[in-house]
């Protein structure tokens, strides 16, 4: 670590403690401006033996209690790189440089699942504590573990990408006529407090640490979301053939992971490939196919190829602060139908358009002067047709030309309007 990285970090240390509170609010806002402190500390966690990795962690457990949500999100964003720390070290059975940093992901945690309210001056390191944040919190304001649940959407009801009466109706059985306005909630929890990490509850306590970072995913940095990208490969190839093409140094072991805690890393590697990592996003989410292959893991396997066909073809350029677009094809509203096609109904709002322009001429022209369509059963050159080929030379138009005349003849005499008459051409020997 260089020197001059040390003593930012330094500074950093020692300038929040010395901060009146009055002045947290602004300090927070202008963290995420300081890209070399933001760097610096992603050297700080990087090096295991670093002096400086226990005053940064309690300061991140300090940022994450605050009642200020800048600062909370500063700690996430480290988030990613604090747990590929962790994993590795508790793959080597490095216990000493991994316990603060294990402390610091217990915090965070109960932090989470603890009652809401402000934080309590008194909570220690590694302690319980309380905090009110907008994060995905699962006890009550009694103390008492609560689920979290979420509605999946149905194809029944309209979105922003589809609509309903385009896909069709669908047939009135008694099975869908009991299903219908029945809407399936999935639930999640309830999530106890937890006071240590085992490698029972590793996981489950590491899922929801993602979980809280993916609801949050809008306001990470662009070095952030690289570093879940990064973070997501490595632990998927550590220890497989496919690190030596990765060039993947360092961890030689294989981590174990869950099905659930690679759909949390899939969630943000989607949120990746549209907001300016793509090549780190599609590296990613190989890796994790590849990984939940030889796991035979069904839910990561049903993400991660949902998310490999619903990609373009090209990447999408541009960054996280620029503005993108993402093509959707939508199925077409009634507006957007052709009417090219020829129906009744077309006949019909034909014929009522000729009537009103020609309403006012017919009443006052004289009878006599009417033009007589005459409809021809000769060809060009004047030869004789046949029934049968006169029959097959009408064509679709000629035969709703036909229809229509002969309705505007029937309004006509029903109206008291001078009668339009067919002539027949006669064909002399």
């Amino acid at each position: 670590m260089l020197t001059t990285e040390r003593g930012v970090v330094e500074e950093w240390l020692s300038e929040f403690k010395t901060l009146p509170e009055a002045s947290i609010t602004s300090y927070a806002a202008g963290l995420k401006e300081k890209t070399s402190l933001v760097s610096a500390l992603y050297e700080v966690i990087q090096e295991h033996q670093s002096e400086l990795l226990e005053p940064v962690c309690h300061q991140f457990f300090e940022f994450y209690r605050s009642k200020e949500k800048n600062l909370r999100t500063f700690t996430l964003q480290f988030l990613p790189e604090l747990i590929w720390c962790y994993l590795s070290l508790s793959t080597s059975r490095d216990l000493q440089s991994s316990g603060c940093i294990e402390a610091l992901l217990l915090s965070i945690y109960n932090l989470c699942v603890s009652k809401s309210g402000f934080p309590d001056p008194d909570v220690g390191w590694c302690c319980l504590g309380s905090v009110k944040t907008n994060l995905p919190e699962i006890m009550d304001e009694q103390g008492h573990s609560k689920l979290l649940s979420f509605t999946i959407p149905s194809l029944s009801k309209p979105s922003v990408f589809h609509e309903p009466s385009s896909i069709g109706s669908m047939a009135l059985t008694e099975g869908a006529l009991s299903q219908h306005g029945l809407a399936r909630v999935v639930y999640s929890g309830p999530h106890p407090q937890r006071e240590m990490l085992t490698a029972q509850n590793r996981f489950e306590v590491l899922s929801f640490l993602l979980l809280c970072y993916n609801s949050a995913l809008n306001f990470m940095p662009a070095p952030s979301i690289r570093s879940l990208c990064h973070m997501s490969s490595r632990l998927c190839v550590c220890g497989y053939p496919r690190q030596h093409a990765r060039k993947y140094i360092g961890v030689k072991n294989r981590i174990p992971v869950s099905s659930e805690f690679m759909v949390q890393l899939l969630t943000g590697i989607y949120y990746s490939f549209y907001n300016g990592e793509w090549d780190a996003a599609r590296r990613a989410l190989d890796d994790v196919l590849y990984r939940a292959q030889l796991e035979l893991f069904p839910e990561p396997l049903l993400v991660a190829n949902a998310i490999k066909a619903s990609l373009p073809q090209g990447a999408i350029k541009g960054t996280k602060e620029g503005t993108k677009c993402i093509q959707v094809e939508i199925a077409p509203t009634s507006s957007r139908i052709s009417r090219n096609a020829v129906t009744s109904m077309s006949i019909r709002g034909h014929r009522w358009k000729r009537n009103e322009q020609n309403d006012t001429s017919i009443d006052s022209s004289d009878p006599g002067n009417l033009v007589i369509p005459e409809i021809s059963v000769t060809n060009v050159s004047g030869d004789r047709i046949g029934n049968g080929e006169r029959v097959k030379s009408l064509t679709e138009n000629d035969a709703q030309h036909i229809q229509a005349m002969q309705d505007i003849c029937a309004e006509a005499r029903a109206e008291g309007k001078p009668e339009i008459r067919r002539q027949k051409s006669t064909l002399q020997i």
